[in-house]
């Protein structure tokens, strides 16, 4: 396999840090543009569905039992791999247009239902927005037949062709029908519709160009196939259980705008703009989640599946967690110290308030000190699932289900409110990877060790250095509350955050220093 392990993940850092880049600019555009309000909270609901199917079946439960077979079928019988992939991308593209389909044809036969304009706002645009769901899986499916192959920057770099024609839709929404009303994320949701359009386009190029064109079919293919379905039903139960319940609390996020401002009766405790909120709060987190963390399961991921024995299955997966809990705890660090400013330099101006930038930055606090956890949990399940493990990521999902669900009806109505939601978050994905480490030490034999904890405990060190120094400078440093004040305040925090936290690794000379790098001594 072309490449190491820490190339591919700059690789995939870098593209992806373009495309997160890109996704700033568009939240940036919209924050500005529209502020926070029950349309903003209507339109990000209704982008949560495509998305919902995008995680489940592009990035999550199919790609997790369709790249081992498909890596294995290319380093043993290529022409085997190529008709796999005919198969898997016919069949499901065809299944996911009639769940899309069937999705506009009950949103069109309950319009109306609900009679309020933000309510037939969220139906209007869930129904435009369906038909980018298996547009956006199709070509999550593609990035997998590409990782294997060892190309990765093409599927990282697609999202910008989304986060660009949002942005402009955005614009183009609010110069042709002006901001105050819903008719302006219309033009977005459409906007949406037409980047899938073109992301399948550039992803085709790219299959094409790597020499990996799905065809023909054989035998071999077809037995693949069905191992295909059969580790997919209990991955997608899984996974599909994680997403419902991220589905699930976009919609106690977004009650007010999608039902209304009651429950059996009582004021509900949230109020417009919470998942707006919510939403600008993830797209800072997931900045360095997916810059870093997710990349580095991107790249780990084909790896595992393709390791030939015990020994190599462990230093690979050692050498990920350690990489993704050095950069996790530092990122989540840094991203709790300088919250404010970096919610006021994104996000403040024009319809964007001080006070929402209080509200988001309350959020981003709750979700930062959980940064490595989201990090790690990725490269763990990939773990299971490169073993032919799917169950246990179910039965360790369905628990923290419970526990999140419960966490964030309690936590709602408490004085947290919506960042109770963020908070719930960040505490079971902290247990949930400490269960799944445990599970992987237990069944397999794999996992964190003496050198895994060594090196978290000496990230965690850096991290305390880092927050100590940020801490003075923050002390010392008070250039006002305008954006630009908040923009050289952030520049200062994250230079001087960055230096001591890096020079505290060199000093101690943690290897994870050059992996990060993309150095693999």
């Amino acid at each position: 396999m072309a490449g190491t392990l820490e190339r591919d993940s700059r690789t995939v850092s870098l593209m992806t840090m373009a495309s997160r880049v890109t996704g700033l600019v568009r939240e940036a555009a919209m924050s500005r543009l529209f502020g926070m309000s029950a349309f903003t909270d209507a339109f990000f609901f209704a982008f949560q569905l495509p998305n919902l199917f995008r995680r489940l079946f592009g990035e999550g439960a199919l790609s997790a039992a369709f790249l081992p077979e498909y890596a294995r079928l290319d380093r043993d019988d290529p022409a085997s791999a190529r008709a796999l992939a005919a198969m898997v991308f016919g069949r499901f593209a065809v299944g996911m247009t009639v769940i899309a389909a069937a999705g506009i044809v009950l949103l069109l036969a309950v319009e109306g239902l609900l009679d309020r304009e933000d309510a037939e706002l969220v139906q209007e645009l869930m129904a435009v927005m369906l038909p980018y769901m298996p547009m956006v899986c199709l070509v999550a499916l593609v990035g997998a037949v590409l990782q294997v192959r060892g190309v990765f920057a093409p599927t990282a770099a697609a999202p910008i062709i989304l986060n660009l024609g949002m942005v402009a839709g955005a614009f183009a929404g609010a110069r042709l029908h002006g901001v105050e009303g819903p008719a302006a994320f219309r033009s977005i949701a459409w906007a949406v519709l037409i980047a899938g359009i073109l992301q399948v386009a550039w992803s085709a190029w790219a299959l094409r160009r790597a020499g990996a064109w799905p065809s023909g079919r054989t035998e071999a293919a077809a037995a693949s196939f069905r191992t295909v379905l059969t580790r997919f039903v209990p991955t997608a139960l899984g996974l599909g259980v994680l997403q419902l319940n991220t589905f699930v609390d976009s919609l106690i996020a977004s009650w007010p705008a999608v039902v209304g401002p009651t429950i059996l009766g009582f004021d509900y405790p949230l109020e417009a703009g919470a998942q707006t909120t919510l939403n600008y709060a993830q797209r800072l987190y997931e900045f360095p989640l997916g810059v870093f963390g997710i990349a580095i399961a991107t790249a780990i991921f084909p790896r595992l599946a393709a390791a030939k024995d015990d020994e190599a299955f462990g230093d690979i997966l050692r050498r990920g967690i350690r990489l993704t809990v050095f950069i996790g705890v530092g990122a989540g660090t840094g991203l709790m110290l300088v919250a404010v400013p970096l919610t006021a330099t994104t996000f403040q101006g024009v319809a964007f308030t001080p006070d929402d930038t209080d509200r988001v930055a309350a959020a981003l606090l709750a979700y930062a000190p959980a940064i490595w956890a989201y990090s790690a949990n990725h490269v763990f399940t990939r773990a299971f699932y490169s073993r032919g493990d799917m169950r246990t990521p179910l039965r360790v999902s369905l628990v923290m289900v419970g526990m999140n669900l419960a966490l964030n009806l309690a936590l709602i109505w408490t004085p947290l409110r919506e960042t109770g939601l963020a908070w719930s978050t960040a505490l079971c994905a902290v247990v949930q990877c400490v269960v799944l480490a445990r599970i992987l030490r237990i069944r397999h034999g794999q996992g964190v060790d003496a050198s895994v904890l060594r090196s978290a405990l000496r990230s965690m060190l850096c991290a305390g250095v880092m927050a100590a120094v940020l801490w003075a400078v923050d002390l010392a440093v008070d250039l006002g509350d305008g954006w630009t004040a908040r923009a050289i305040e952030l520049a200062i925090l994250t230079t001087t955050g960055g230096l001591a936290f890096l020079g505290c690794g060199a000093l101690m000379r943690m290897p994870e220093m050059k992996w990060a790098l993309g150095r693999s001594a």
